[in-house]
């Protein structure tokens, strides 16, 4: 399977920087083919398109949609038009699932019969609900690849960590692990103050949205059985969190920005941290870097930056920063959109900036499992930006580990080990996303040829099944859960009440 035709084809739906990571990645790997996007806006279907798929082959209608659903019609009608003998371009494979969060149950649900292979992005979606739903129609329809945008899983350095800890046993038996999050104070700033998860009740709590493939990560690391072996999951016992929004509220605005609501006709907009123009523009357009969060803030100004247009770049930024709303908008319009101009003290945000949740094993009833500890901790007021780090301590040994390195004691030797995972250039997440896109396809790749079979692909590619991901934003909800009401989670009564007894 090395020349184009037979190379598995993919429509990305959602043509934002997610949408346009995978699409890299898949360009990237050699291994298949970005055969079509679906995104409402015009310009961005435009970009990815001259990114990915029409550099190489002349651009069609076939290759663009407007919505997801102008993609299911066609398809439909291009295999009926297969079936009746008439000659028709090749079909796509599968789909990378980009669009906003709350979307997701929606598009994964309409693929699912087609029997697309499915790559969704994190989070599976933003309610229990919808994450069985979609389990559901994907367990229901034609058997098909299913991978989540855990990237975390897939990056060297964790996939070396995991084999240290679990595989190699380098520190003897688990006894706790601290992880940390460092989100980045003005990442959070950008993302969970000002942009599209901000709000719980139209995004979902950030513990979701930011680190659902944290909790995903120490479940894997603690819970999931080592490929290969006849393990069975050690599943949680309890299950608590505490956390709050800290920082980002207007009871902690400065007296001198007085009642500004927008950066841009603030007092102390040069001397704020969080002065929107001095994050936008001096910290990256400024320095020639325009993708995200430039793109995000407002695509065109990366393409007219791209064009050497740098100053009508910067003078459409900044067009785009002032634009405010006064006291007579209507809520539902302030409600609508992101405003990236916006007072950080002053926005509609309620998603926790401080977050820890811990997970807590007993011994297991076989004996084969013993009890641990985990806690995570997520935070916003950060240097290091989406840089993990975290010490795991066993009965003979101790680990820590960052973004870039992973360092082993062991006690029985008193020697240390430090280990340098080698992290590609171009990769977010360490590598995470290139490491997910070429599992994935790989497994694609594989069930198209009738090498394995579907079952097979997922175990050996991805190592993950569609019920470890539910298992994994199950835990997320439950620490929510657990928050919000104060209260430790028995984990079997929860998953029992919630997960085995929902109903359909």
């Amino acid at each position: 399977m090395n020349d184009q035709s037979s190379k598995p084809r993919f429509l990305i739906v959602g043509a934002g920087s997610r949408g346009n990571a995978y699409a890299r990645a898949l360009v990237d790997s050699n291994l298949g083919i970005v055969d079509a996007v679906a995104d409402p806006i015009a310009f961005k279907r435009s970009q990815l398109g001259a990114r990915h798929i029409w550099h190489s082959t002349p651009r069609c209608p076939e290759h663009e949609f407007e919505d997801w659903r102008d993609f299911i019609e066609y398809e439909q009608q291009r295999r009926k038009d297969e079936s009746a003998g008439l000659q028709v371009r090749p079909g796509v494979d599968g789909v990378f699932i980009c669009v906003l969060d709350h979307q997701h149950v929606e598009v994964a649900s309409a693929m699912g019969p087609l029997g697309l292979h499915i790559m969704c992005e994190k989070p599976l979606a933003t309610t229990l609900t919808d994450s069985l739903r979609i389990q559901r129609s994907i367990e229901a329809g034609p058997r098909s690849i299913f991978a989540i945008g855990h990237v975390l899983r897939y990056s060297p350095h964790n996939m070396l960590l995991r084999h240290l800890l679990r595989e190699q046993r380098v520190i003897g038996d688990v006894i706790s692990i601290e992880h940390t999050e460092p989100v980045g104070w003005w990442h959070f700033s950008h993302s969970y103050v000002r942009g599209n998860w901000r709000k719980e009740s139209t995004a979902a709590p950030s513990l979701l949205t930011k680190s659902c493939h944290d909790i995903d990560f120490l479940l894997w690391m603690l819970c999931s059985p080592v490929t290969g072996t006849n393990e069975t999951p050690h599943l949680p016992s309890k299950i608590t969190s505490t956390g709050s929004l800290k920082q980002f509220r207007r009871s902690r605005k400065p007296a001198a920005a007085k009642e500004a609501t927008s950066c841009l006709s603030c007092d102390i907009q040069s001397s704020c941290i969080f002065s929107a123009p001095r994050i936008y523009n001096d910290r990256h357009l400024a320095k020639n870097i325009t993708t995200w969060p430039i793109d995000i803030v407002n695509p065109e100004v990366s393409a007219l930056h791209a064009s050497n247009h740098a100053s009508q770049a910067e003078d459409l930024l900044l067009a785009t920063l002032r634009e405010d709303y006064t006291p007579s908008t209507p809520q539902t319009t302030i409600d609508a959109r992101s405003w990236y101009g916006r007072c950080v003290y002053e926005s509609d945000n309620d998603v926790c900036d401080d977050q820890y949740v811990t997970i807590t094993w007993s011994d297991s009833d076989s004996g084969l499992h013993l009890a641990k500890t985990a806690t995570f901790h997520m935070i916003a007021q950060s240097l290091a930006q989406c840089e993990r780090r975290g010490r795991i301590y066993g009965t003979t040994g101790e680990i820590s580990y960052d973004s870039k390195t992973i360092t082993v004691h062991d006690f029985t030797s008193d020697s240390t080990q430090v280990y340098n995972p080698e992290v590609p250039a171009n990769s977010h997440h360490g590598g995470g996303d290139d490491g997910l896109t070429q599992q994935f396809v790989k497994a694609v790749r594989a069930v198209k040829a009738g090498e394995m079979s579907v079952r097979d692909a997922q175990r050996e590619f991805l190592g993950c099944t569609v019920e470890e991901v539910v298992r994994s934003h199950a835990a997320v909800f439950a620490a929510e859960e657990a928050r919000r009401e104060g209260k430790v989670v028995d984990w079997r009564e929860w998953w029992s009440a919630n997960v085995e007894n929902a109903s359909a």
